[in-house]
Parts: C-alpha cells; structure tokens; sequence
C-alpha cells in the first residue's frame, strides 16, 4: 500500500506502519506524530532515535527494553506515547510493529 505523508508517496502495510525504513525522515516522522495526536519534544526525538538505532542493529524491542536502556524509564515512556506507547512510537519511528506487540 502507498500513503501520502508529508507530501511523500511512502510503502505502508495495513495497519500504517512505514514498510521501508529508507523513506523515513524527520518531516515523515512529524507528520506521523501528528496523525498520533503527539507533539514531538526534544525528549521524544530521543527515544524516536533509540527506537531506530536498535531496529538498525535488529535488537527486539519491548515496553521493559526500552525501560532499561537508560534513554527513558517505563513511566516516561507512557506520559510521552499515552496511547499504546510503544505501538505509536514505532510507527512515529518509521519502524515495523515489533513482535511484542499484539
């Protein structure tokens, strides 16, 4: 599937995560915030930037991961992605829905 997001043709699958990481960049993952509900600060860029560099490095990722990388603790997570953290964070990351995630 194709989806205009920030004036760009990206691959989707159905459920609206970003199917080819290559597309994404920081006015697409605006643009998904956006779409969330979310205004990005500072803080979220860093967990976005955590998200992404652990998909890179094809690190699983899950909610009590992220809670003990140090970049973020679990509460944190929550108040910046209140609905279904780590479902929005990773499609705002451009990443595939991880495996945890049902």
């Amino acid at each position: 599937m194709e989806k205009t997001i920030a004036g760009k043709s990206i691959a989707v699958n159905e459920e609206g995560y970003m199917t080819d990481f290559k597309q994404w960049d920081k006015s697409i993952g605006e643009a998904l915030a956006t779409e969330a509900e979310i205004n990005l600060t500072p803080r979220h860029w860093d967990v976005l930037t955590y998200l992404q560099t652990e998909y890179r490095n094809e690190v699983p990722l899950s909610i009590r991961k992220i809670g003990k990388s140090g970049v973020v603790d679990i509460k944190e997570f929550y108040q910046l992605f209140p609905k279904a953290p780590l479902k929005t964070a990773t499609k705002i990351a451009g990443i595939p829905k991880p495996a945890s995630c049902i």
